[in-house]
Protein backbone atom coordinates (compact mmCIF):
# COMPACT_ATOMS: atom_id res chain seq x y z
CA UNK A 1 0.00 0.00 0.00
CA UNK A 2 1.60 3.26 -0.77
CA UNK A 3 0.52 6.86 0.16
CA UNK A 4 1.02 10.46 -0.75
CA UNK A 5 0.68 13.18 1.78
CA UNK A 6 -0.08 16.55 0.10
CA UNK A 7 0.90 19.44 2.15
CA UNK A 8 0.17 22.93 2.26
CA UNK A 9 2.46 24.84 -0.14
CA UNK A 10 4.96 27.93 0.79
CA UNK A 11 3.36 30.42 -0.78
CA UNK A 12 6.06 32.99 -0.11
CA UNK A 13 8.58 34.39 2.40
CA UNK A 14 6.36 36.04 4.62
CA UNK A 15 3.47 33.40 4.51
CA UNK A 16 3.13 31.26 7.33
CA UNK A 17 -0.54 29.73 7.14
CA UNK A 18 -3.19 29.33 4.03
CA UNK A 19 -7.07 29.26 4.63
CA UNK A 20 -8.68 26.42 2.68
CA UNK A 21 -11.57 28.32 0.34
CA UNK A 22 -12.63 25.48 -1.74
CA UNK A 23 -12.29 21.78 -2.14
CA UNK A 24 -12.26 20.30 -5.64
CA UNK A 25 -11.61 16.78 -4.97
CA UNK A 26 -14.27 15.11 -2.55
CA UNK A 27 -12.71 11.88 -0.91
CA UNK A 28 -13.34 8.82 -3.19
CA UNK A 29 -12.20 10.89 -6.09
CA UNK A 30 -9.44 10.08 -8.77
CA UNK A 31 -6.78 12.49 -9.34
CA UNK A 32 -4.62 12.99 -12.46
CA UNK A 33 -0.99 14.37 -11.91
CA UNK A 34 -1.05 18.33 -11.81
CA UNK A 35 -4.98 18.18 -11.32
CA UNK A 36 -6.25 20.84 -8.77
CA UNK A 37 -7.64 19.47 -6.04
CA UNK A 38 -8.20 22.06 -3.40
CA UNK A 39 -8.55 26.46 -3.62
CA UNK A 40 -6.86 28.11 -1.07
CA UNK A 41 -6.19 31.81 -0.10
CA UNK A 42 -3.61 34.14 2.07
CA UNK A 43 -3.51 37.68 2.87
CA UNK A 44 -1.74 37.82 -0.64
CA UNK A 45 -3.57 36.16 -2.95
CA UNK A 46 -5.74 32.84 -3.92
CA UNK A 47 -3.86 30.02 -5.38
CA UNK A 48 -5.00 26.52 -6.73
CA UNK A 49 -3.21 23.19 -5.24
CA UNK A 50 -2.52 20.78 -7.64
CA UNK A 51 -1.29 17.03 -7.41
CA UNK A 52 2.22 16.49 -8.14
CA UNK A 53 1.27 12.23 -7.92
CA UNK A 54 -1.95 10.71 -9.30
CA UNK A 55 -4.13 8.45 -7.38
CA UNK A 56 -7.30 8.63 -5.43
CA UNK A 57 -7.98 11.17 -2.33
CA UNK A 58 -8.71 9.33 0.45
CA UNK A 59 -8.99 11.57 3.49
CA UNK A 60 -9.14 15.20 3.25
CA UNK A 61 -7.73 16.53 7.32
CA UNK A 62 -9.10 19.88 7.10
CA UNK A 63 -12.43 21.54 6.00
CA UNK A 64 -13.61 24.85 3.94
CA UNK A 65 -12.91 27.87 5.91
CA UNK A 66 -9.64 26.16 8.07
CA UNK A 67 -6.45 28.12 8.56
CA UNK A 68 -4.04 25.70 7.70
CA UNK A 69 0.04 25.95 8.82
CA UNK A 70 2.58 25.77 5.51
CA UNK A 71 4.10 22.42 4.87
CA UNK A 72 1.11 20.62 7.56
CA UNK A 73 -0.47 17.96 5.47
CA UNK A 74 -4.16 18.65 4.18
CA UNK A 75 -4.86 15.13 2.28
CA UNK A 76 -3.67 11.58 1.39
CA UNK A 77 -3.94 10.33 -2.01
CA UNK A 78 -3.35 6.59 -2.59
CA UNK A 79 -1.03 6.26 -5.18
CA UNK A 80 -2.13 4.84 -8.80
CA UNK A 81 -1.86 1.16 -8.94
CA UNK A 82 -1.26 0.77 -5.43
CA UNK A 83 -4.28 -1.15 -2.82
CA UNK A 84 -5.57 1.98 -1.30
CA UNK A 85 -6.50 3.23 -4.74
CA UNK A 86 -9.07 0.48 -5.19
CA UNK A 87 -10.35 0.35 -1.10
CA UNK A 88 -12.97 1.96 -0.07
CA UNK A 89 -12.49 5.01 1.31
CA UNK A 90 -13.87 4.19 5.25
CA UNK A 91 -11.30 1.18 5.41
CA UNK A 92 -8.09 3.41 4.35
CA UNK A 93 -5.84 3.00 6.36
CA UNK A 94 -6.67 4.46 10.06
CA UNK A 95 -3.01 4.22 11.63
CA UNK A 96 -1.48 6.42 8.76
CA UNK A 97 -4.02 8.55 8.78
CA UNK A 98 -3.29 8.96 12.54
CA UNK A 99 0.19 10.19 12.40
CA UNK A 100 -0.54 12.45 9.92
CA UNK A 101 -3.20 13.48 12.26
CA UNK A 102 -0.58 13.81 14.55
CA UNK A 103 1.77 15.74 12.43
CA UNK A 104 -0.72 18.15 11.85
CA UNK A 105 -1.33 19.22 15.52
CA UNK A 106 2.33 19.32 15.90
CA UNK A 107 2.39 22.03 12.91
CA UNK A 108 -0.76 23.55 14.50
CA UNK A 109 1.28 24.11 17.47
CA UNK A 110 4.09 25.35 15.82
CA UNK A 111 1.99 28.14 14.30
CA UNK A 112 0.15 28.91 17.51
CA UNK A 113 4.24 28.99 19.29
CA UNK A 114 5.23 32.12 16.42
CA UNK A 115 4.22 35.06 18.84
CA UNK A 116 3.35 38.52 17.45
CA UNK A 117 3.60 41.11 20.34
CA UNK A 118 0.33 42.77 21.55
CA UNK A 119 -0.27 46.07 23.04
CA UNK A 120 0.16 44.39 26.95
CA UNK A 121 3.23 41.90 28.23
CA UNK A 122 1.38 39.05 26.87
CA UNK A 123 2.05 37.53 22.97
CA UNK A 124 -0.59 36.76 21.00
CA UNK A 125 -0.31 34.47 17.63
CA UNK A 126 -1.04 35.93 14.39
CA UNK A 127 -4.12 33.19 14.33
CA UNK A 128 -5.70 34.38 18.19
CA UNK A 129 -5.30 38.04 17.07
CA UNK A 130 -7.08 37.34 13.60
CA UNK A 131 -9.68 35.54 15.51
CA UNK A 132 -9.73 38.27 18.13
CA UNK A 133 -10.47 40.78 15.11
CA UNK A 134 -13.38 38.82 13.32
CA UNK A 135 -15.19 38.18 16.91
CA UNK A 136 -14.43 42.18 17.88
CA UNK A 137 -12.35 41.23 21.35
CA UNK A 138 -10.44 44.01 22.27
CA UNK A 139 -6.84 44.00 23.92
CA UNK A 140 -8.60 44.47 27.08
CA UNK A 141 -10.77 41.53 27.01
CA UNK A 142 -7.62 39.38 25.56
CA UNK A 143 -5.69 40.05 28.53
CA UNK A 144 -8.63 38.27 30.66
CA UNK A 145 -8.25 35.08 29.00
CA UNK A 146 -6.57 32.52 30.85
CA UNK A 147 -3.93 30.95 28.46
CA UNK A 148 -3.34 27.12 28.67
CA UNK A 149 -0.75 27.26 25.85
CA UNK A 150 3.03 26.82 26.39
CA UNK A 151 4.28 29.75 29.04
CA UNK A 152 0.49 30.68 29.38
CA UNK A 153 -0.11 31.77 25.89
CA UNK A 154 -3.76 31.85 24.25
CA UNK A 155 -4.56 29.19 22.17
CA UNK A 156 -6.85 29.22 19.33
CA UNK A 157 -9.26 27.13 21.56
CA UNK A 158 -9.30 29.41 24.98
CA UNK A 159 -10.13 32.09 22.24
CA UNK A 160 -12.81 30.91 20.97
CA UNK A 161 -13.95 29.15 24.18
CA UNK A 162 -13.87 33.02 25.42
CA UNK A 163 -16.37 34.10 22.47
CA UNK A 164 -18.41 31.26 22.60
CA UNK A 165 -19.09 32.57 26.56
CA UNK A 166 -18.56 36.34 25.78
CA UNK A 167 -21.32 37.29 27.21
CA UNK A 168 -20.28 36.42 31.03
CA UNK A 169 -17.21 38.03 30.95
CA UNK A 170 -15.98 41.41 31.43
CA UNK A 171 -12.71 43.15 31.04
CA UNK A 172 -11.73 44.98 34.39
CA UNK A 173 -11.76 48.90 33.61
CA UNK A 174 -7.99 49.39 34.97
CA UNK A 175 -6.86 47.53 31.62
CA UNK A 176 -5.45 49.41 28.44
CA UNK A 177 -8.10 50.11 25.89
CA UNK A 178 -6.37 49.22 22.33
CA UNK A 179 -8.18 47.53 19.24
CA UNK A 180 -6.94 44.29 17.65
CA UNK A 181 -6.33 45.97 14.46
CA UNK A 182 -3.95 48.70 16.14
CA UNK A 183 -2.33 45.31 18.18
CA UNK A 184 -1.73 43.32 15.22
CA UNK A 185 0.72 46.45 13.38
CA UNK A 186 2.02 47.76 16.87
CA UNK A 187 5.78 47.14 17.41
CA UNK A 188 6.53 45.26 20.86
CA UNK A 189 6.11 47.75 24.09
CA UNK A 190 9.40 49.49 24.98
CA UNK A 191 10.13 50.41 28.68
CA UNK A 192 7.34 53.83 28.36
CA UNK A 193 4.19 53.16 29.97
CA UNK A 194 1.64 52.10 28.27
CA UNK A 195 -0.81 54.99 26.95
CA UNK A 196 -4.48 54.76 26.91
CA UNK A 197 -5.63 54.72 23.60
CA UNK A 198 -8.99 56.20 22.67
CA UNK A 199 -10.92 54.71 19.26
CA UNK A 200 -13.74 56.68 18.27
CA UNK A 201 -17.06 54.40 17.84
CA UNK A 202 -18.43 53.18 14.35
CA UNK A 203 -21.41 55.21 13.14
CA UNK A 204 -24.37 53.84 13.12
CA UNK A 205 -26.32 53.04 10.12
CA UNK A 206 -29.55 52.95 9.19
CA UNK A 207 -31.16 50.27 6.80
CA UNK A 208 -34.33 51.04 5.32
CA UNK A 209 -36.84 48.10 3.61
CA UNK A 210 -35.41 48.97 0.16
CA UNK A 211 -31.73 48.66 0.73
CA UNK A 212 -29.53 45.80 -0.04
CA UNK A 213 -27.06 44.18 2.57
CA UNK A 214 -24.03 42.61 0.39
CA UNK A 215 -21.42 40.82 3.32
CA UNK A 216 -18.12 42.05 1.42
CA UNK A 217 -15.75 39.14 0.29
CA UNK A 218 -12.36 38.23 1.41
CA UNK A 219 -10.34 40.51 -0.74
CA UNK A 220 -12.80 43.29 -0.20
CA UNK A 221 -12.10 42.88 3.90
CA UNK A 222 -8.36 42.58 3.47
CA UNK A 223 -8.38 45.67 1.01
CA UNK A 224 -10.48 47.82 3.71
CA UNK A 225 -8.41 46.97 6.52
CA UNK A 226 -5.05 47.84 4.67
CA UNK A 227 -6.66 50.90 3.49
CA UNK A 228 -7.67 51.75 7.25
CA UNK A 229 -4.44 50.92 8.50
CA UNK A 230 -2.38 53.15 6.07
CA UNK A 231 -4.44 56.20 6.97
CA UNK A 232 -3.44 55.46 10.74
CA UNK A 233 -0.34 54.30 9.94
CA UNK A 234 1.08 57.64 7.44
CA UNK A 235 0.51 61.65 7.27
CA UNK A 236 -0.29 62.04 4.07
CA UNK A 237 0.28 64.39 2.01
CA UNK A 238 -0.71 64.88 -1.64
CA UNK A 239 1.54 66.90 -4.82
CA UNK A 240 0.49 67.57 -8.00
CA UNK A 241 1.99 68.65 -11.75
CA UNK A 242 0.66 68.46 -15.19
CA UNK A 243 2.61 66.88 -17.63
CA UNK A 244 3.00 67.20 -21.56
CA UNK A 245 2.89 63.97 -22.99
CA UNK A 246 2.57 64.66 -26.38
CA UNK A 247 6.11 62.60 -27.36
CA UNK A 248 5.12 60.25 -25.39
CA UNK A 249 1.14 59.78 -27.33
CA UNK A 250 3.40 60.22 -30.62
CA UNK A 251 5.80 57.54 -30.29
CA UNK A 252 3.27 55.09 -29.60
CA UNK A 253 0.97 55.66 -31.65
CA UNK A 254 4.21 54.67 -34.46
CA UNK A 255 5.27 52.14 -32.36
CA UNK A 256 2.37 50.47 -31.41
CA UNK A 257 0.87 48.32 -34.89
CA UNK A 258 4.72 47.30 -35.68
CA UNK A 259 5.10 46.10 -32.06
CA UNK A 260 2.18 44.60 -31.44
CA UNK A 261 3.01 42.87 -35.06
CA UNK A 262 6.23 41.79 -34.02
CA UNK A 263 5.25 40.55 -30.84
CA UNK A 264 1.76 39.53 -30.92
CA UNK A 265 1.06 42.06 -27.93
CA UNK A 266 0.02 45.30 -27.16
CA UNK A 267 2.37 48.17 -25.60
CA UNK A 268 0.22 50.21 -23.10
CA UNK A 269 1.99 53.78 -21.31
CA UNK A 270 2.20 51.95 -18.32
CA UNK A 271 5.60 50.06 -19.18
CA UNK A 272 6.43 53.67 -20.43
CA UNK A 273 5.39 55.53 -17.41
CA UNK A 274 7.38 53.01 -14.93
CA UNK A 275 10.33 53.65 -16.89
CA UNK A 276 9.96 57.38 -15.91
CA UNK A 277 9.60 56.81 -12.47
CA UNK A 278 12.25 53.87 -12.28
CA UNK A 279 14.45 57.05 -13.49
CA UNK A 280 13.34 59.39 -11.34
CA UNK A 281 13.40 57.24 -7.88
CA UNK A 282 17.57 56.33 -9.14
CA UNK A 283 17.71 60.37 -8.57
CA UNK A 284 15.67 60.58 -5.60
CA UNK A 285 16.20 57.29 -3.81
CA UNK A 286 14.90 58.15 -0.52
CA UNK A 287 11.28 58.32 -2.41
CA UNK A 288 12.37 54.48 -2.26
CA UNK A 289 11.86 53.60 1.63
CA UNK A 290 9.79 52.41 4.39
CA UNK A 291 9.76 53.35 8.05
CA UNK A 292 10.23 51.54 10.80
CA UNK A 293 9.93 52.83 13.96
CA UNK A 294 12.52 55.34 14.06
CA UNK A 295 14.52 54.24 11.37
CA UNK A 296 14.13 54.62 7.84
CA UNK A 297 15.49 51.67 5.55
CA UNK A 298 16.47 52.34 2.35
CA UNK A 299 15.78 50.39 0.01
CA UNK A 300 18.33 48.24 -2.55
CA UNK A 301 16.45 47.61 -5.43
CA UNK A 302 13.45 49.59 -6.88
CA UNK A 303 10.59 47.38 -7.23
CA UNK A 304 7.35 49.02 -9.01
CA UNK A 305 3.82 47.60 -8.28
CA UNK A 306 1.07 48.37 -10.57
CA UNK A 307 -2.19 48.46 -9.21
CA UNK A 308 -4.76 46.72 -11.42
CA UNK A 309 -8.16 46.58 -11.06
CA UNK A 310 -10.07 42.77 -11.43
CA UNK A 311 -13.19 41.63 -12.74
CA UNK A 312 -14.76 41.16 -9.36
CA UNK A 313 -14.31 45.20 -8.59
CA UNK A 314 -11.73 44.45 -6.73
CA UNK A 315 -7.67 45.36 -6.52
CA UNK A 316 -4.07 43.79 -6.88
CA UNK A 317 -1.04 45.13 -6.88
CA UNK A 318 1.59 42.80 -9.01
CA UNK A 319 4.88 44.23 -8.60
CA UNK A 320 8.00 44.37 -11.11
CA UNK A 321 11.28 43.73 -9.79
CA UNK A 322 14.22 45.33 -10.39
CA UNK A 323 12.49 47.75 -12.32
CA UNK A 324 15.33 50.05 -13.22
CA UNK A 325 17.46 47.24 -14.86
CA UNK A 326 15.00 46.62 -17.85
CA UNK A 327 14.60 47.81 -20.86
CA UNK A 328 11.31 49.23 -22.62
CA UNK A 329 10.80 45.68 -23.86
CA UNK A 330 11.25 43.52 -20.42
CA UNK A 331 8.49 46.33 -19.08
CA UNK A 332 6.31 46.10 -21.18
CA UNK A 333 6.49 41.98 -21.08
CA UNK A 334 6.86 42.13 -17.47
CA UNK A 335 3.37 44.19 -17.22
CA UNK A 336 1.47 42.40 -19.86
CA UNK A 337 2.17 39.05 -17.98
CA UNK A 338 1.35 40.15 -14.99
CA UNK A 339 -1.95 42.49 -15.90
CA UNK A 340 -2.82 38.95 -18.12
CA UNK A 341 -2.26 36.88 -14.60
CA UNK A 342 -4.01 39.05 -12.49
CA UNK A 343 -7.28 39.19 -14.60
CA UNK A 344 -6.98 35.52 -14.96
CA UNK A 345 -6.68 35.45 -10.83
CA UNK A 346 -3.16 33.38 -11.72
CA UNK A 347 -0.57 35.25 -9.84
CA UNK A 348 1.69 33.81 -7.07
CA UNK A 349 2.42 35.24 -3.81
CA UNK A 350 5.76 36.03 -4.93
CA UNK A 351 4.23 38.30 -7.54
CA UNK A 352 2.55 40.68 -5.42
CA UNK A 353 5.47 40.84 -2.77
CA UNK A 354 8.53 42.91 -2.29
CA UNK A 355 7.05 46.56 -3.24
CA UNK A 356 8.91 49.41 -3.03
CA UNK A 357 7.12 52.11 -4.84
CA UNK A 358 3.58 52.31 -6.75
CA UNK A 359 2.13 53.30 -9.90
CA UNK A 360 -1.64 53.90 -10.14
CA UNK A 361 -3.74 54.56 -13.42
CA UNK A 362 -7.07 56.35 -12.39
CA UNK A 363 -7.04 57.62 -15.93
CA UNK A 364 -8.01 54.32 -17.41
CA UNK A 365 -11.55 55.32 -15.79
CA UNK A 366 -11.51 58.80 -17.14
CA UNK A 367 -10.55 60.73 -14.19
CA UNK A 368 -8.21 63.74 -14.55
CA UNK A 369 -6.37 63.07 -11.15
CA UNK A 370 -6.85 60.93 -8.22
CA UNK A 371 -5.35 61.11 -4.17
CA UNK A 372 -4.43 57.72 -4.05
CA UNK A 373 -3.53 56.35 -0.38
CA UNK A 374 0.16 54.50 0.23
CA UNK A 375 0.88 51.17 0.20
CA UNK A 376 2.11 50.04 2.78
CA UNK A 377 4.96 49.79 4.10
CA UNK A 378 5.72 52.50 1.31
CA UNK A 379 5.90 55.62 1.58
CA UNK A 380 4.76 57.32 -2.08
CA UNK A 381 2.51 55.98 -4.43
CA UNK A 382 1.85 58.13 -7.98
CA UNK A 383 -1.36 58.44 -10.10
CA UNK A 384 -1.33 59.43 -13.38
CA UNK A 385 -4.60 60.67 -15.06
CA UNK A 386 -6.34 61.06 -18.26
CA UNK A 387 -4.40 62.58 -21.11
CA UNK A 388 -6.86 65.34 -23.16
CA UNK A 389 -5.64 67.62 -25.22
CA UNK A 390 -5.51 70.83 -24.08
CA UNK A 391 -4.12 74.33 -25.64
CA UNK A 392 -1.03 75.15 -24.12
CA UNK A 393 1.79 77.83 -24.39
CA UNK A 394 4.57 76.94 -25.99
CA UNK A 395 8.21 78.91 -26.20
CA UNK A 396 9.78 78.37 -29.43
CA UNK A 397 12.65 80.93 -31.05
CA UNK A 398 10.43 83.31 -33.01
CA UNK A 399 8.12 83.92 -29.47
CA UNK A 400 5.41 82.34 -27.82
CA UNK A 401 3.09 80.18 -29.52
CA UNK A 402 -0.54 78.47 -28.35
CA UNK A 403 -1.05 74.47 -29.62
CA UNK A 404 -2.72 71.60 -29.00
CA UNK A 405 -0.88 69.20 -26.93
CA UNK A 406 -1.64 65.66 -24.97
CA UNK A 407 -1.60 66.53 -21.14
CA UNK A 408 -1.63 64.64 -18.34
CA UNK A 409 -2.30 64.94 -13.97
CA UNK A 410 0.44 63.08 -12.05
CA UNK A 411 -0.41 63.07 -8.53
CA UNK A 412 1.80 61.60 -5.75
CA UNK A 413 1.09 60.78 -2.38
CA UNK A 414 3.72 60.65 0.14
CA UNK A 415 4.03 59.50 3.98
CA UNK A 416 4.81 63.28 5.54
CA UNK A 417 7.05 61.27 8.44
CA UNK A 418 10.07 60.95 6.28
CA UNK A 419 9.00 62.69 2.54
CA UNK A 420 8.85 66.57 2.56
CA UNK A 421 7.39 68.52 0.20
CA UNK A 422 10.46 69.16 -1.29
CA UNK A 423 11.93 65.81 -1.93
CA UNK A 424 8.30 64.77 -2.87
CA UNK A 425 7.39 67.82 -5.33
CA UNK A 426 11.10 67.49 -6.94
CA UNK A 427 10.59 63.66 -7.48
CA UNK A 428 7.02 64.11 -8.93
CA UNK A 429 8.55 66.94 -11.36
CA UNK A 430 11.48 64.89 -12.64
CA UNK A 431 9.26 62.06 -13.33
CA UNK A 432 7.11 64.78 -15.09
CA UNK A 433 10.22 65.95 -16.71
CA UNK A 434 11.69 62.57 -18.07
CA UNK A 435 7.71 61.99 -19.69
CA UNK A 436 8.08 65.44 -21.80
CA UNK A 437 11.86 64.64 -22.65
CA UNK A 438 10.53 60.99 -24.36
CA UNK A 439 12.34 60.94 -27.36
CA UNK A 440 10.16 60.08 -30.54
CA UNK A 441 12.57 58.50 -32.37
CA UNK A 442 13.69 56.00 -30.03
CA UNK A 443 13.53 51.84 -30.89
CA UNK A 444 11.68 49.38 -29.15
Amino acid sequence: MSEFQLVMPKMGESIAEATIIRWTKNEGDSIAVDETVLEIATDKVDSEVPSPKAGKLIKRLFNEGDVVPVNAPIAIIALEGSASASAPVVAAAPVAVKQVVQQVEESMAQVQGSVAPAGGNRFYSPLVLNIAKAENVSMAQLETIPGTGAEGRVTKRDILSFVQNKGNVSAPSTSVSMPVEQAISTPAPSAKPAVSTNVPPRPPVSVSGGDEIIEMDRMRKLIADHMVMSKHTSPHVTSFVEADVTNMVMWRDKAKKVYEKREGEKITFTPMFIECVAKAIKDFPMINVSVDGNNIIKRKNINIGMAAALPSGNLIVPVIKGADGMNLLGLTKSVNDLANRARANKLAPDDIQGGTFTLTNVGGFGNVMGTPIINQPQVAIMATGSIKKKPAVLETPMGDVIAIRHMMFLSLSYDHRVVDGSLGGSFLKRVSDYMEQWDVNREI
